[in-house]
């Protein structure tokens, strides 16, 4: 048994069309499922899909856009998936909005409310439109990438850390839900990683090294050090896992950093 099969397994991820959401897609094609790309634009997602298909045979991943602040867009993502593969199997809500750096006083209710919005129910409508044929088909992955931010108290990006405490929770309350109907419902809490999205926490020299210094690994993280472990929570290695936030941070909150 190759406990990181994905062999049958249709995964659809949001965001995918860079950073971490791309380098999972990537990963789980490279095991064997078919993968869904969106993003909000049509053009980066069908590159995405056209070097995974180049990579891994024609017919591997389909591109198909979508904003996720949009309930007819994210349905409409569903539809194209199940036309072209099937029923979803393995989700991955990756995708997220932060419109603000800043204190707390400074964020404007557009803004908090597109955080909240972008962060937590789109999330909860994607999910919702795929549980169904997971729950009759008795099996499932559902995987949300949440932060650290969710684990730690912020003065800059305080409506995303809570947005992402939500996630988490989500994800615990999920996995009760639909536990007993065999599907699986995960987080990972990525910390810094080198995405175009953190891009105004690494950039200057001096944020990136106060973001490392107190990190026993002294770097930030790379997409590809996340995939791994979107694939073992989609993988039978993941078959026994629900309900959990998997940290990956260098070991940024387990030394106070």
């Amino acid at each position: 048994m190759n406990l990181f099969d994905m062999q049958g397994e249709v995964a659809l991820i949001t965001g995918s069309s860079r950073g971490i959401g791309k380098a999972i897609a990537e990963a789980m094609a490279a095991h064997g499922a078919k993968v869904v790309i969106s993003s909000r634009k049509q053009d980066a997602c069908d590159a995405v899909a056209a070097k995974i298909n180049a990579k891994h045979g024609a017919g591997t991943a389909i591109a198909v856009a979508a904003n996720i602040s949009s309930k007819e867009n994210l349905q409409h993502l569903v539809d194209e998936t199940v036309a072209a593969f099937g029923p979803v199997t393995a989700l991955v809500c990756n995708a997220a909005s932060n419109p603000y750096y800043g204190p707390s006083a400074g964020i404007s209710d557009d803004a908090f409310r597109k955080i909240l919005d972008n962060n937590i129910l789109s999330n909860h409508w994607l999910i919702h439109m795929c549980a169904p044929a997971m729950t009759a088909a008795g099996k499932g992955s559902i995987t949300i990438i949440s932060s650290i931010g969710g684990l730690k108290g912020s003065s800059i990006i305080g409506a995303y850390c809570i947005s992402k405490a939500a996630d988490m929770q989500m994800a615990r309350n999920l996995a009760d839900e639909f536990g007993p109907a065999g599907v699986r419902v995960n987080c990972i809490a990525p910390g810094l990683i080198k995405t175009d999205f953190a891009r105004a926490l690494w950039e200057s020299p001096d944020t990136l090294e106060v973001s490392t210094r107190r990190s026993p690994l002294r770097r930030i993280g790379e997409p590809h050090e996340i995939a791994g472990a979107a694939v073992f929570l989609a993988s039978p290695a993941g078959g026994f896992t629900t309900g959990q936030t998997i940290v990956i941070d260098g070991g940024n909150t387990s030394s106070g950093g």
